[in-house]
Parts: structure tokens; sequence; C-alpha cells
């Protein structure tokens, strides 16, 4: 636990912010702390922001909660920017913080001060900026909530709007790919992440807000996703789980097929066919690169290849042929596989 004194300092600190907000990582999750978490932003009106994309593995607070502002950029000067107005960051079980492209700029806006609250010391030494905590996050909040008054007069922050209506086209938009998978989803499901660019429109859709929900690879690399969702399935046999992967993504560990045949582990995977390397092509655009190879993949078909492999697969176009093709693996006590056709690009809505 968090030295008494350290702590005290600390609830000190947020009484007197005028402008106080909380960045909530994947250490809340991983600490048993989501109640906790939550608890401790209601009580002091805080807003919330998840910690960026690349390096949430786990959600640590739900993202349909009325406090709840959204993800964090993957990068330096965005996400100084966009806590910009704080006078106070409460970072809490997340890195100082998980970057992506290089976008310099200032870490954080002059007149802010941050905190943060992590587990790990080597992370808490890496941290450009600010002060730390070095403990376990569920005992920290745990006695920071024992600490703190409970009349702060801090205005509510605005909650965010609802997510844009599904669009009917084909090819589907990434972001109503996500739409019509939040609109079947069961409360109790788990969704395993690795569709780098569409990662912002699915957390913006899904707005995930059950702990224990959602796995990510949280260094930003590929090959975890596939492999994940089964050993999670097996983990969590009363939960349905789906997996969700661009069609580039499914590659690094596509023998995963065989063993969701093979031991009957019924994940439902959404694959996201852009036909390219998305993420890969975005960086190039970063960096002024014109004309990158190897970026373009035409003739990958993924519904085939876990066909062979012994997974039902569907291959559709359009929104009523994915909602009844997802409608059915959703029920399906076997591995499903739904491809959908989507529109190129990054997706962040």
């Amino acid at each position: 636990a968090a030295e008494p004194t350290a702590v005290r300092a600390l609830a000190r600190r947020l009484e007197a912010a005028r402008s106080p907000v909380m960045v909530a990582g994947p250490e809340i999750d991983a600490s048993g702390a989501w109640e906790l978490g939550v608890a401790l932003a209601e009580r002091q009106r805080l807003p919330v922001w998840a910690t960026p994309a690349p390096g949430g593995g786990r959600i640590g607070f739900p993202e349909g909660h009325p406090q709840f502002r959204g993800v964090l950029p993957p990068a330096i000067g965005p996400a100084g920017q966009t806590l910009a107005g704080h006078d106070l960051i409460l970072v809490v079980g997340s890195s100082v913080f998980p970057y992506y492209p290089h976008i310099p700029g200032p870490a954080l806006a002059d007149g802010s001060e941050l905190v943060a609250i992590t587990n790990d010391p080597d992370e808490a030494a890496r941290a450009p900026v600010g002060d730390a905590l070095v403990a376990d996050v569920r005992l920290t909040l745990d006695a920071l909530l024992d600490e703190l008054a409970d009349d702060t007069r801090r205005p509510l922050p605005e909650p965010l709007g609802d997510p844009p209506p599904v669009q009917d086209t084909t090819p589907m938009d990434p972001g109503s790919v996500h739409g019509t998978l939040a609109a079947l989803l069961p409360d109790d499901a788990i969704v395993v992440l690795e569709s780098p660019s569409s990662t912002l429109s699915l957390r913006n859709r899904l707005r995930i807000s059950r702990p224990g929900s959602y796995y990510f690879g949280s260094s930003g690399g590929l090959g975890f996703g596939l492999a994940a969702a089964i050993g999670v399935q097996l983990a969590e046999p009363d939960r349905p789980v789906v997996c969700v992967l661009g069609e580039g993504s499914a590659q690094y560990a596509i023998t995963g097929m065989w063993t969701a045949a093979a031991y009957g582990v019924p994940v439902t995977f959404l694959v996201l066919r852009n036909s390219e390397y998305a993420i890969l092509k975005w960086f190039a655009q970063l960096e002024g690169v014109e004309g990158a190879p190897g970026l373009e993949l035409p003739a990958l078909d993924t519904a085939a290849v876990a066909q062979g492999y012994g997974v039902r697969s569907d291959r559709v176009e359009g929104r009523d042929a994915l909602h009844g093709a997802l409608e059915a693996a959703l029920g399906s006590s076997d591995p499903r596989l739904v491809e959908v056709g989507v529109t190129p690009g990054m997706s962040l809505f």
C-alpha cells in the first residue's frame, strides 16, 4: 500500500485543485479496483479519460459512464493539448503515457501538474513529468477514498454525445461495423481487439462498461489478438468472447483457428477486410513517405483460410448481411468467423 502521509498529501491536492482530471489505465482492472475508480471519479466529480489505446491492455473505467470523456490521443503533443486546462492530472494505473506515432509537443501544458498511481516502479521512473505513488492501485485508491471529503462543489463534466448512427453502405465504414456489433453484443461479452486502424472507432461505439471485458495488445504490436481470444474464452467459458481483427492482424496467429475448431472454443471472430495495411499507410503519411511497398492486401481471404482449419466462416457485405451473420455467430456454441469488407483508411468514429 502507499505510504499514508503520501496518500493524505494527494487527497489535499485533489481537494484544492480547481479543475482536476483522472486518466484511467489498465492496472485499475487488473488490480480489482474498478468500483473504487468509479467511486473516486464520482466523489470528486472528475472527468475521466482512458489512457492512450496502445497502452490500454484493459479498460480502467466504464466508457458508458456520464463522466467518461474518451480515449487520450497516443502522441506527446496531442495528449498534452487534450489535458490542457486541468491543473491536476491524476493518472491511475497507467504509464505516463503510452505513445505511438512521434508527434512532438509539451507533455503537459503550463499550469498543469501530474500525479501517477502505479504498481510499476519502472514506469514511474520513465515518466517524463510529474510525481508518482508506487503501490498497489486498489489499496491506494481505497486509502485515498478514506481521506477525501464528500462535499466537493465542482460541476459535473458534460457527458459525451451518442455515437454516430450506423450507415448502410457497401463497403461499410469500420465505425458502422462496430456500431452493428454494439447493437448485438450481450452485456456480459468480452472483446479482444487487434484492428489497429479501427481501434478508436470500436472504443467510441461499444463504450464497454464492465470490468474484465476488454483485452488489447498493450505493446501496440501485432500477433496477440487471435490467440489471446481463445485463451480468454477458455478462462471465461460462461461469457461470450468476440475477437475483432483486421485481415492482416489475423495472419500472425492464424493457426489458432485450428485450436478453436479442434477444442470447440466458441469465439466469434469478426474480421474487417480493408485490403491494405492501413496503420502503416497512416505512419507513412505522418512521415511524408509516398508509395511505400507491401501495404496492399488485395487477395487475402481470411474466411477461406479459417474454413480450411475447420471454423465455419461467412464473408459478407453490407449492414443487413453483417447483422444476420453476427447474430448467428454470437448464438453458436462453436467457433465462427465473420469477414466483412470495409472502406480503407483510419477510422476514429
